[in-house]
């Protein structure tokens, strides 16, 4: 693979209560466990930073196979929404799930589906993370 750019953060402090900051200082804040896992909750998290990641990349996905596909149109308005859930694997770890839904208004259910799944194929975060975790597709209207 031919790396076009690299991401580089680095974490500080305590792991999920500690400070995350990237090379160029963009990202510059403090992370903390959610309330539903026992930490305070006061900061963004992990979790939250993969949703925003992935629900971005999966936008930028679906709006680049309409533009192969030529159905521009259809992506008009649209929308990704990304849950992440986190939870004991067991195995003595913790483990990831994701939920994607996918809004397309201007499209019927059956290209919405088409889109979104072939969106699926390309997106980067869906290739690193097929296989490895669940991840659950949906299209709304």
């Amino acid at each position: 693979m031919q790396v076009l750019y690299t991401a580089e953060v680095n974490a500080t402090g305590d792991g999920r209560n500690g400070h995350v900051t990237s090379s160029d200082g963009i990202l510059d804040f403090d992370v903390r466990t959610p309330k539903e896992m026992g930490g305070g909750g006061e900061a963004t998290n992990p979790e939250q930073l993969f949703a925003a990641g992935y629900a971005a990349c999966f936008h930028s996905a679906l709006r680049s196979v309409a533009r192969r596909q030529n159905t521009l149109p259809l992506v008009e308005g649209s929308q990704v929404q990304a849950r992440v859930g986190i939870g004991p694997n067991g195995a003595g770890g913790f483990g990831l799930e994701v939920w994607l839904t996918v809004t397309l208004p201007a499209a019927d259910a059956a290209q919405a589906q088409e889109l979104a799944d072939t969106a699926h194929q390309v997106c980067p975060y869906s290739n690193a993370t097929r296989g490895n975790i669940d991840v659950h597709i949906e299209v709304a209207k």
